[in-house]
């Protein structure tokens, strides 16, 4: 083995990595919808879903190091159907989250062009989906396009543009200072907690959770990570301090401009148009910001494309769905065509909500719902699974342990997690209209007992036929 190999990751690198995982500018527009609540909103979600699953998530994967990550820990506790469960939902929870990533398209595209009317016509947001979509699926399919586009979208697509807004930010807050009409308005105590006799802003709890989906990725790196053991929370902690500041700063400046009732969630050019206006820049650096955003978001979709199928083809391959699927089969870049081509058209099927309803704000809020609500499933198991092997396998070797002796801490934790993606389900439904909730709830249900379903009707000769199929 060589040195680069086994080259272990310092504590800086680590807290990049981890930030890198969660870094986004599109959630800035949702979390600053909110006005000064935002605040609590931020907090809740750290104590109560950010930092449980991120230190659940780092005693589960020192204890289980090999290959599957969430699916294998499930599996290892609560068997190979909830392992099964918790591959399918990591995958289906795309089908929402990557046509509201793509809704960014068609503002971002309108932007570029200076016309913002465009950008906000959910028949040009349809449209720009659709085609989009459809072109990067087919370009993954005869190039290898997560090498080509990954780090370039990451740049284009997240550090540059949150660091031009991050600048033009502080720079219109200095000269404006408060804007009476903004969604901050002017500051008092009472405004940071959420009003419950009048809980509007809670529809938007899931979302702003949502900034915090996939932390417990960052897992991936104990095993390379210097001083593992002291580093690890150390690490998680720092980050989460930094995706805070990032996001609550950036998300307090936008608040404080965009006159209020008039966000528009999809649209991350707005505030900086607005920005532009403030301090008498040209507006045509809302264009080249909208551009570059633009490419960010096309190259980092590319990437997504063929990421989470990834555990699908495992799973298959395990015989766990039909042969006559043929997700157990790659071409040369190690990218399943039949499991490419199927979440490009239920996404395709997501997307015609665009179709449907002209309200691109309500769409966008839904699709982010349904997919933390989604993650969130994924996440209660993990929660059950740390517990169970808490109880089951209590010497099993933790090399990193959440609290030096005894599973108190550990079983806190969990409960902290549950009750936190509790509170999130319940506030997300309870404050939706009627339609939008029975969506939200149609969704994720429904992506939830499908695995159940197949699971249920598994046949071993899945697994003789498909090993047959790879050994030929």
């Amino acid at each position: 083995m060589n040195k680069q190999q086994v080259k272990k990751i310092e504590l800086g690198t680590f807290i990049g990595l981890t930030m890198a995982l969660c870094a986004t500018v599109r959630s800035i527009p949702t979390l600053a919808a909110v006005g000064w609540t935002l605040v609590f909103y931020t907090i809740f979600a750290v104590v109560f879903f950010a930092g449980p699953i991120s230190l659940i998530s780092g005693e589960l994967s020192t204890m289980l190091p090999q290959e599957g990550g969430p699916q294998l820990w499930v599996k290892t506790a609560l068997g190979s159907k909830w392992g099964f469960v918790v591959a399918w939902l990591l995958w289906v929870q795309m089908f929402p989250g990557m046509v509201m990533v793509a809704s960014t398209l068609g503002p971002l595209l309108g932007n570029t062009f200076g016309n913002v009317e465009l950008g906000e016509n959910h028949w040009f947001v349809l449209a720009c989906i659709l085609i989009i979509y459809w072109t990067i699926t087919i370009l993954n399919l005869k190039f290898d396009m997560a090498k080509i586009g990954g780090k370039v979208g990451v740049w284009l697509g997240v550090y540059i543009p949150v660091l031009v807004m991050f600048i033009l930010g502080i720079f219109a807050f200095i000269k404006v200072g408060l804007v009476s009409n903004g969604y901050l308005g002017t500051f008092s105590w009472s405004k940071i907690v959420p009003d419950l006799q009048h809980m509007d802003s809670f529809k938007y709890l899931a979302g702003i959770t949502f900034i915090f989906v996939g932390m417990e990725m960052s897992s991936v790196y104990m095993p390379r990570l210097k001083d593992a053991t002291k580093n690890y929370s150390k690490g998680i902690f720092i980050s989460l301090i930094g995706l805070v500041l990032l996001n609550v700063i950036n998300a307090m400046f936008v608040a404080n401009v965009v006159p209020k009732g008039t966000m528009e969630l999809s649209n991350i050019t707005q505030p900086i148009l607005i920005y532009c206006q403030i301090l008498g820049l040209p507006s045509f650096i809302g264009n080249i910001f909208s551009f570059m955003v633009f490419l960010g978001v096309l190259l980092q979709l590319s990437a997504w494309v063929t990421g989470p199928s990834k555990t699908i083809i495992q799973v298959a391959r395990e015989g766990l769905l039909p042969p006559k699927f043929g997700f157990h089969r790659e071409n040369k870049y190690g990218v399943s065509r039949n499991v490419v081509l199927t979440q490009t058209i239920v996404i395709s099927l997501f997307s015609l909500l665009y179709g449907v309803m002209d309200d691109v704000n309500a769409v966008f809020l839904t699709l982010t719902n349904a997919t933390t609500i989604i993650y969130s499933i994924v996440y209660i198991l993990i929660a059950i699974a740390i517990i169970k092997l808490r109880k089951d396998q209590p010497n099993f070797p933790r090399p990193y342990r959440i609290g030096k002796k005894g599973n108190g801490l550990a079983y806190t934790v969990s409960i902290m997690l549950i009750l936190g993606i509790t509170v999130v389900v319940f506030a997300t439904i309870g404050t939706s209209t009627v339609a939008d909730a029975i969506l939200v709830s149609l969704i994720s249900i429904s992506m939830f007992v499908i695995p159940l379903i197949i699971y249920r009707f598994k046949n071993d000769n899945w697994l003789t036929e498909i090993k047959r199929e790879l050994d030929q």
